[in-house]
């Protein structure tokens, strides 16, 4: 088995990502801190189709060279928007009829493994501070709380592996093919 070039990827340009049909799934920052967990999930929203990353509170805004970083260019594809308080934002998304989706360790948390989401749906997923989680007044707005299971000692991922795994797997129960 050979390993493929980058030449062979069949990547799509900028303005081809601009362009593309987006997965039907947005991400919300609540207030990271570290600039290389934002720089990974533009990645990881990049890869999936994401159609937009808001960013809130005290997480930071590209460009910044630690966001470029991990993010490899795209936050030149990914669109995004900075708001200064979370609640806004998911007031604005609830009133565009989007589902929002807290990624958090809550009582009567829904597992992810259970999650099935909805086609013609567009979902809102919130991501929380490294330390805090997503904030109380932001799960107590959502309309469900999805919890991804784990089974060691730690029970904690970092942000950007969280945001990685949720994506890949919605992204895959909607079967959205990349275009």
């Amino acid at each position: 088995m050979r390993k493929l070039k980058n030449s062979e990827l069949d990547r799509l340009e900028i303005s081809e990502f601009k362009d593309a049909e987006k997965s039907p799934i947005l991400i919300v920052l609540d207030n990271i801190r570290s600039l290389n967990n934002i720089g990974s999930v533009f990645r990881t929203s990049d890869a999936f189709l994401i159609e937009k990353i808001y960013l809130c509170g005290i997480t930071a805004q590209p460009p910044h060279n630690d966001i470029r970083k991990t993010a490899l260019g795209s936050t030149e594809t990914v669109d995004w928007e900075y708001a200064e308080n979370t609640l806004d934002i998911i007031e604005k998304l609830k009133a565009d009829k989007v589902k929002i989706c807290a990624i958090e360790q809550a009582e009567n948390a829904m597992m992810l493994n259970d999650f099935k989401p909805q086609p013609d749906t567009k979902y809102a997923f919130v991501f929380g501070n490294e330390v805090k989680g997503v904030a109380q007044n932001v799960v107590n707005s959502s309309d469900t709380v999805i919890e991804i299971p784990q089974y060691g000692t730690k029970h904690s991922l970092n942000i950007s592996v969280s945001a990685g795994v949720v994506i890949w797997d919605v992204f895959s129960k909607l079967k959205k093919k990349p275009v």
